[in-house]
């Protein structure tokens, strides 16, 4: 038997998660606890190309992008513990509540995506999770969301 994950780099993430360039908004995922909590972390950089329209004189990162890295984190999470690599895996939005903005996150920053999950089991469709994304210890965003596990047929 396999040790479970507990890290998942970026090779990782891209067996886990089907997002690519310019729409994979996390780099690392740390501190998995089996599917009950994470640690994503996103770099922020001037290179992304929502900072071209969002806003050209004062960058800043979209907050729905936010909202998108803490379920990116969360997917990676359900998706290492059931050991669904190179699966082809989907997962959708179903809900995003209570979601609150608190700070600008910009180039430079390190996003730290904070996850738990709420409900879900394995073989379990629907997941709800919390998240929180935060710089340096300051909270940027937080919500709850709900997704759907599509499984590929066999």
């Amino acid at each position: 038997m396999t040790e479970p994950l507990t890290t998942a780099d970026i090779n990782m993430i891209q067996r886990l998660i089907p997002h690519r360039y310019p729409f994979l908004l996390v780099d690392k995922v740390v501190d998995m606890n089996g599917y009950q909590s994470a640690r994503g972390i996103k770099n922020v950089t001037m290179n992304e190309p929502h900072f071209q329209g969002h806003f050209p004189q004062k960058p800043i990162m979209p907050g729905v992008t936010m909202v998108e890295a803490m379920a990116q984190t969360a997917a990676v999470m359900v998706g290492a513990h059931l050991g669904l690599q190179d699966k082809n895996v989907l997962i959708y939005f179903m809900s995003i509540e209570s979601c609150k903005f608190r700070r600008m996150v910009e180039p430079g920053d390190v996003l730290a995506l904070d996850i738990e999950t709420l409900r879900g089991r394995p073989g379990g469709k629907v997941w709800k999770f919390r998240g929180k994304a935060s710089v340096e210890g300051d909270m940027a965003c937080e919500a709850e969301f709900t997704a759907m596990v599509d499984m590929p047929k066999e």
